[in-house]
């Protein structure tokens, strides 16, 4: 006799309730459009607090086989709640985006897609004026730092991060062998989905599991092997951000699990180590025993402190950065 079948995923992360209610239930408006980018369509949504003025604006960037359609609008709509008007964008070969599942072929080009939308809302006469932060998740924080590299000096007031991939876990990182013997092939295997899984540990936290599976569940979560371009252009990316950390001026605060496989802390620390922001404008916060996805999936009072940390820092910010606005 078989066995019954699991019941089917809910049509939001949140359950079975409408969009339009959900949304005013947590005091916020969400909005969904394509951006037509030199490059590529990208899906783009945007999340703003209901009866309370803006404060500053946030662009957020997912992580790797993530989108900003599924359990990643947890921090968006924390963020709206706060008072903070939110932006974010699925990246190419992610969601609802141009490109094919799960495939990154140039992380450059990835990065200036999102951020030619997000300098189109920062630049927008409704919030050209107002403080303006980047905030990247796993992947999407090495994505958000390569925005940052390519943005002219001015742009952005402050830079945020959960849990960072600025250096790959030993256990993940890809194989040069396999690497090189694909790229002789010159080019034909750079979409393959071929390279081996990485060997994680399993999530760290009492009701961890529960809330995996409920990630787990996202129609468009790209589920396969990683393909070749995209592990080529995760090993790139991150040593031509390390060689860059000094470049970094402006104020950040990055949130990072001490049981992390896979992002290292130690990426983290580098960042804290060499950008030449001032110290006083440097945060790094280590949360013990907390693993990667500090907002999806660690257990809800470990996740609660995350944000509340979070909504400390920048709301501290945005009042720092008026006070210095009334000064000048």
């Amino acid at each position: 006799m078989q066995p019954p079948s699991p019941p089917p995923p809910p049509p939001f992360f949140w359950g079975e309730t409408p969009e339009d209610e959900y949304y005013k239930s947590q005091n916020v408006t969400n909005s969904k459009s394509y951006f037509q980018t030199p490059n590529a369509k990208i899906f783009t949504q945007s999340w703003l607090p209901l009866n309370q003025p803006i404060k500053a604006t946030v662009f957020m960037t997912h992580g790797y086989t993530n989108d900003t359609s599924w359990v990643f609008q947890k921090i968006c709509i924390s963020y709206a709640q706060w008072g903070y008007a939110v932006f974010a964008a699925d990246l190419v070969g992610h969601g609802c985006s141009d490109g094919l599942p799960g495939y990154i072929g140039n992380m450059d080009e990835a990065a200036a897609n999102s951020l030619s939308y997000f300098l189109s809302v920062r630049r927008s006469e409704q919030y050209k004026d107002l403080p303006a932060f980047l905030l990247g998740e796993s992947m999407g924080g090495l994505v958000t730092l390569l925005m940052y590299l390519q943005s002219d000096p001015g742009t952005w007031t402050g830079l945020i991060f959960s849990a960072p991939l600025f250096v790959i876990p030993e256990a993940m990182v890809p194989s040069k062998l396999h690497l090189t013997l694909y790229g002789l092939l010159f080019g034909l295997a750079d979409t393959w989905a071929v390279m081996p899984p990485p060997r994680m540990a399993p999530p760290t936290g009492g009701n961890g599991n529960r809330k995996l599976s409920l990630k787990a569940m996202n129609p468009k979560r790209y589920a396969g092997k990683p393909r070749v371009g995209t592990m080529r252009e995760v090993a790139r990316a991150t040593e031509y951000v390390r060689k860059n950390f000094e470049k970094v001026k402006i104020p950040f605060f990055i949130g990072h699990g001490t049981a992390d496989p896979m992002a290292c802390q130690s990426g983290s620390e580098m960042l804290c180590e060499k950008a030449v922001t001032k110290a006083e404008d440097k945060e790094l916060k280590l949360y013990e025993g907390m693993g990667h996805s500090l907002i999806a999936v660690e257990p809800d009072e470990a996740s609660d402190r995350v944000l509340a940390d979070m909504k400390a820092w920048i709301d501290h910010k945005v009042e720092k950065y008026g006070l210095e606005c009334k000064d000048s």
